[in-house]
């Protein structure tokens, strides 16, 4: 009898836990489901998908207008790769790493000396 009555009072204390577990689980879930939140919780979403698409539009200005002005000064005569300075034994690095000559575009000022096209002398 005493076992049975062990039992029953572990069952309530488990089934008054369960229920309180439940009940707190319940009101959580209603509170984020309440319209003012859900409408809350949209607006951020909506502003961070604008914030970031205007982040992108802004980037690709930016690399428009940086590829225009290459584009100008390769046809104006003041862009020049270091391809067509460098030797062949060259090296070109940046930021330690060693890159492609023809990648790296230099734009001048047309007030400027210009480029030589040939190897410097032998120092």
């Amino acid at each position: 009898m005493i076992k049975r009555f062990g039992w029953f009072v572990g069952g309530v204390a488990a089934g008054a836990a369960g229920v309180g577990y439940a009940r707190r689980k319940v009101r959580r879930a209603a509170a984020q489901l309440a319209p003012a939140r859900v409408a809350r919780s949209a607006v951020d979403r909506v502003r961070t998908t604008v914030d970031t698409a205007t982040d992108a539009v802004r980037e690709g200005r930016r690399a428009m207008r940086a590829k225009e002005a290459e584009l100008s000064a390769r046809r104006d005569g003041r862009a020049a790769s270091l391809a067509e300075v460098l030797g062949p034994d060259d090296e070109v690095q940046v930021d330690g790493v060693p890159v492609d000559a023809a990648q790296v575009v230099v734009l001048r000022d047309p007030n400027r000396v210009p480029i030589s096209r040939g190897r410097r002398g032998a120092r």
